[in-house]
């Protein structure tokens, strides 16, 4: 049931209109809402800043078009973008999962960007990286998106773990500086 869904929403896509797609799913026996951002696939159309976006996102799947220079290129700045230092107000405490995609493989024929050059960009800046068709394969659309959320629950769970041991070892300094103390002789 899924896939005929994907299937029906690729081909009804609208590319020039920012968009936010709500959906909910049962991953690895937990339920998710997912709150799926689309800005614009056109970059002279898009915001650019995506200050707020890049502050309540979870995650980012970057989509560029193997057969577009220009795609490409946008989806490099995005990257560097989400990956700068300034981009948050206060420090995440752990990094933001990104998945960067190479959309439509079916036209290799016409490619002009190379997968070495997407999977270079991606190591670079500590993304996962996949080539695929949207049009022809939308069980590796699915794949993608799973993907990438099971990175956002790794680094929820990462999260949750930091955050124990540094009320752990804030406990300590406190029991240091405030507990008990000897008396001095």
């Amino acid at each position: 049931q899924n896939l005929v869904k994907l299937q029906r929403f690729i081909g009804e896509y609208a590319s020039n209109f920012e968009s936010i797609y709500n959906k909910h799913l049962c991953l690895e026996g937990k339920q998710l809402n997912l709150e799926i951002y689309d800005p614009c696939s056109q970059p002279q159309k898009a915001k650019f800043s995506l200050t707020s976006e890049l502050h309540w996102a979870d995650g980012f799947v970057i989509v560029y078009d193997i057969s577009d220079r220009s795609s490409f290129a946008f989806a490099k700045a995005l990257i560097y973008r989400i990956r700068e230092p300034q981009t948050s107000h206060c420090k995440r405490a752990v990094e933001s999962a990104v998945l960067l995609v190479g959309n439509k493989q079916d036209l290799c024929h016409v490619r002009e960007v190379g997968w070495e050059e997407g999977h270079k960009l991606a190591l670079d800046n500590r993304c996962q990286f996949c080539e695929l068709s949207a049009a022809e394969q939308s069980l590796e659309v699915e794949m993608m998106f799973i993907r990438i959320i099971k990175d956002i629950l790794t680094n929820f769970k990462l999260k949750e773990k930091r955050r124990y041991s540094g009320s752990k070892s804030m406990a300590k300094l406190i029991n240091n500086v405030f507990g008990k103390r000897r008396k001095s002789v």
